[in-house]
C-alpha cells in the first residue's frame, strides 16, 4: 500500500488559511467566497460587510498576503505611508517634520519606481495601520512614529504584515525600526548648553513617547556627567502641537523655578517657547539659551536662528524604503539607527 506523503509547508499554510477563512465566514454569517472577495477589496461586497470581515480577520490574526503576491506578479507598485494622530491633539500633517519625512519617502519611492498612498490612523489603534495592506491596496507599510503602542506593532509583525516604523529601538521588539540616535542627540544638545555656561536647563516634551523619552534620557545623562542633579521641576510634558511651547513656558514660570536654558523635543516647541518668553520679557540667548530638535528648514530663518539637533530625514526615506522592500520579499530586515548631529546657531550662543 503506497505511503501518504506529508503535506509540505506551503500546503499546510494554505490549509490553515482556508480554516481561518471558514471561521471568519461563520462568525460574519456569510459565505467563504464573500470573505475572499472582501479581503481582496472587491466592490461586489458592501462596505459594512467588508468592514465587519476585516475586523474579524484582524481579531483572528489572519495574515493576508495579497500585497506580496501582487508584487511578485508585478501588479502592485504602491507602498502605504501611515501617519498616526493623537485624537486629543490632532497634530496636523502640515507639521514641518511630517512634511519633510513625506518628501524624503516620496523621493526614495520614486527612485525605486513605486507610488505612495498616504493615510492617517488613530494613534490609540495602531493595528489599523495594516488596513491598506490587508485589503491588497499596498505591498507594505511605512509607519511614522510608534506613539505609546509598542505591543500593537509587535502583533502586526507577528502576523507577518510587512511594516517598517520610524521610531526608537525598544526592548522585545519584533518589528523593524529606522530612527535617529535620540539618546546621543539629547546628550549633544545639553552638553552644548553646559559648555555655554548654562546650569538650569529645562526640558520640554512628552517623555512617554519613545523617541522623546530617549532624548530626555540623553538630557539626564549629560547633566549627570557634569555633576548636576536632575531637577524634575525643570521637565515639562507637552504635546508636539505649536502651542505646546507656549504652554510649557507658562507652566515653568508658574512653578517659579529658575532656568537659564531650554532643550525642546522639537523645533516647533522651541520656536513657540522663544516667542512666548519674549512676551514675558525674557530674551534669547541673553537670558535663556534654547536648543530644538529636528532641524526643520524654518529653523535657519527663525529669529534668532535656532540651534537644533539635526534628524537624518533625507537618509531616513531611503533607509525606510530599503528595509520595507526586504520584508516584502520575505527577507529579514534588522532595525537601523541613523546618526544625529548638533547644529549650533544664535539661539544658544553666549553673547
Amino acid at each position: 500500500m503506497p505511503k501518504t506523503m506529508p503535506p509540505d509547508a506551503d500546503s499546510a499554510s494554505a490549509q490553515q488559511r482556508r480554516l481561518q477563512m471558514a471561521d471568519i465566514a461563520r462568525l460574519a454569517g456569510v459565505s467563504t467566497s464573500t470573505v475572499s472577495r472582501a479581503l481582496a477589496g472587491s466592490k461586489l461586497v458592501s462596505e459594512d460587510t467588508r468592514v465587519r470581515i476585516m475586523e474579524l480577520a484582524r481579531s483572528l490574526k489572519y495574515t493576508i498576503n495579497i500585497g506580496a503576491q501582487n508584487l511578485r506578479m508585478k501588479q502592485n507598485r504602491t507602498v502605504g505611508v501611515v501617519i498616526p494622530y493623537d485624537p486629543t491633539t490632532r497634530q496636523h500633517l502640515s507639521d514641518p517634520f511630517f512634511l519633510g519625512m513625506l518628501g524624503s519617502l516620496a523621493d526614495a519611492l520614486t527612485e525605486q519606481g513605486f507610488d505612495m498612498l498616504v493615510s492617517r490612523v488613530n494613534a490609540e489603534e495602531l493595528d489599523a495601520a495594516a488596513g491598506p495592506f490587508d485589503t491588497g491596496r499596498v505591498i507594505g507599510i511605512v509607519l511614522i512614529g510608534q506613539w505609546r503602542h509598542h505591543e500593537q506593532l509587535n502583533q502586526l509583525a507577528a502576523r507577518h504584515v510587512p511594516i517598517v516604523v520610524w521610531g526608537a529601538q525598544l526592548p522585545q521588539q519584533l518589528y523593524c525600526t529606522v530612527g535617529g540616535d535620540n539618546l546621543t542627540g539629547g546628550e549633544l544638545a545639553v552638553a552644548h548648553l553646559l559648555e555655554e555656561g548654562r546650569k538650569r536647563i529645562a526640558f520640554f516634551g512628552d517623555i512617554n513617547l519613545p523617541e522623546v523619552g530617549q532624548r530626555y534620557e540623553g538630557y539626564c545623562a549629560a547633566l549627570r556627567k557634569a555633576g548636576i542633579e536632575v531637577d524634575p521641576a525643570l521637565q515639562v510634558s507637552v504635546s508636539f502641537l505649536p502651542e505646546g511651547g507656549r504652554e510649557a513656558v507658562r507652566e515653568l514660570l508658574a512653578r517659579r523655578v529658575p532656568f537659564d536654558a531650554i532643550f525642546a523635543g522639537s523645533d516647533l516647541l522651541a520656536m513657540t517657547a522663544i516667542n512666548t518668553m519674549r512676551e514675558h520679557g525674557l530674551y534669547v540667548p541673553g537670558q535663556v539659551a534654547v536648543v530644538g530638535y529636528d532641524d526643520i528648514e524654518l529653523s535657519t530663518y527663525f529669529h534668532p536662528p535656532l540651534s537644533t539637533v539635526q534628524q537624518p530625514i533625507r537618509e531616513a526615506g531611503r533607509a525606510l524604503v530599503a528595509a520595507l522592500l526586504e520584508l516584502v520579499e520575505g527577507r529579514p530586515s534588522p532595525s537601523l539607527q541613523l546618526p544625529t548631529k548638533l547644529v549650533v546657531r544664535s539661539s544658544s550662543r553666549a553673547v
